[in-house]
């Protein structure tokens, strides 16, 4: 074993027995205290990586259906997407939590080298394009202040790669949970609009869509189930319970959390569905659709303060993707050649874990300042690799977590591996209906 990775291992596990040491501490107290601070301490992969799911083009993607759609359709489709989301990630943090391994090492173990090197390439490429969305959100919602878009573009760039100066897995994941946390300016803009609940209950017994638009309700269906889920959220969500320090011993404690982030999840993007209800009818060319043209109509039905959150709230968006994603990339690529690879580390002892996180936020921050970039082309390219990456990552995810001389008495029991096929299906299902959509769209 890398003696690098077995002192991260033991440094991450240390801050475990650090937090439980706490929480003991406060057990004997009375009052809604200890609740807080022991499921303070408790958050982390799960709630990261379900909540950065609403990231800076899922903003975009989610507003732009309720400006399509009103509330209708999509705000009860969303929230029933959390039982597809902790599928998924249920069984990622499980085989990262019993094998100790990383998904990119484990598929180059079990089913060759090429597997090892495609999920890590693609999925590479694929985060790459996703950060160059999350700077043109960043940069949008800074540029609601007034901020030029080039000095935005180089605060945004800052502020992400200032995040590895902190010491240690604890510190950064805290740092990281204030920062998602800062997503509940979605529901308070959502709460401003003043959604008419008569709406909101009506489209939950009737999942209604205007006669009018049902032509096009199948790519924005496509797009909202493909939102649920993303290829970095299953990387990152496995190496991240190994940095933590998360064992079989804490899979309990593991679903929780991961429970927590994907219904959080769904919340928020029923919030935002409802901002973009708001512009309903008042925005033509729906999917040219960009952050400046949504924040402009918000100031006219929110007012500034309201479009100013939003862009608060889409700034935040992107910064914890952005942080997210990038640590994804590092994440896989290191656990596939053995480099060391833990938060616990500092940047001298793992540099080149570093480098792929700085290397990667740097180009996609250069990227939208080249003139004429096509962003919705980059938006559409996105989808599709997705989707081809997703589909042989289930279908590994499902039969690994199915593998009783890999899981041992942690594998996935028979009604389990029912549920995890069906949702490969309809994924799979999604791929190819996605290919066809964006044929038609191209």
């Amino acid at each position: 074993m890398d003696m690098s990775s077995a002192t991260s291992r033991t440094e991450a596990r240390s801050d475990i027995v650090s937090d439980a040491d706490r929480m003991a501490s406060v057990s004997t107290k009375k009052g809604w205290g200890r609740y807080l601070w022991s499921f303070w301490v408790l958050l982390g992969p799960g709630f990261l990586a379900a909540l950065a799911d609403n990231d800076a083009g899922g903003v975009i993607s989610y507003t732009a259906t309720g400006v399509q759609f009103g509330i209708g359709l999509f705000v009860p489709l969303v929230l029933c997407l959390a039982v597809l989301t902790f599928t998924v990630q249920e069984m990622s943090m499980r085989l990262g939590a019993v094998t100790q391994e990383g998904f990119s090492r484990l598929a180059h173990q079990r089913y060759g080298k090429f597997w090892g090197i495609y999920h890590v390439t693609t999925l590479a490429f694929e985060n790459l394009l996703t950060l160059i969305t999350e700077f043109i959100g960043m940069t949008a919602g800074l540029s609601m202040l007034g901020i030029p878009m080039w000095l935005a573009d180089l605060l945004c760039l800052v502020f992400v790669v200032l995040f590895v100066l902190f010491t240690g897995y604890f510190t950064k994941e805290r740092i990281a949970l204030v920062i998602g946390a800062l997503n509940i300016v979605f529901l308070v803009v959502a709460a401003m609009t003043h959604p008419s609940l008569e709406a909101l209950g009506r489209a939950f017994t009737t999942w209604n869509v205007p006669a009018s638009l049902r032509g096009d309700v199948t790519w924005f269906v496509i797009a909202t189930v493909g939102n649920a889920i993303a290829p970095w959220m299953i990387f990152f969500q496995g190496s991240g319970v190994i940095d933590k320090g998360v064992s079989s011993r804490e899979l309990r404690l593991g679903r929780i959390d991961t429970a927590f982030g994907c219904l959080v999840q769904v919340v928020i993007a029923a919030g935002i569905i409802i901002c973009g209800a708001s512009l309903y009818g008042h925005i033509h060319n729906v999917n040219s659709l960009g952050p400046s043209d949504i924040i402009s109509g918000l100031q006219h039905t929110v007012g500034r303060i309201g479009a100013v959150l939003f862009g608060i709230g889409l700034f935040d968006a992107g910064f914890l993707a952005s942080i997210t994603v990038s640590l994804s990339s590092s994440w896989s690529i290191a656990e596939l050649f053995g480099w060391s690879k833990s938060l616990n580390d500092k940047v001298r002892e793992a540099p080149k874990f570093y480098a792929i996180y700085v290397g990667s936020l740097t180009v996609a921050a250069l990227a939208i300042l080249i003139p004429h970039m096509p962003l919705n082309l980059i938006s559409i390219i996105t989808q599709v690799i997705g989707g081809v990456l997703m589909t042989p990552l289930l279908i590994f995810l499902v039969l690994m977590t199915s593998d009783p001389a890999l899981m041992g008495s942690y594998r996935t029991k028979l009604w389990g591996r029912i549920w995890g096929w069906l949702m490969v299906t309809l994924l799979i299902g999604l791929t190819l209906a996605t290919l066809v959509q964006t044929l038609l769209h191209v």
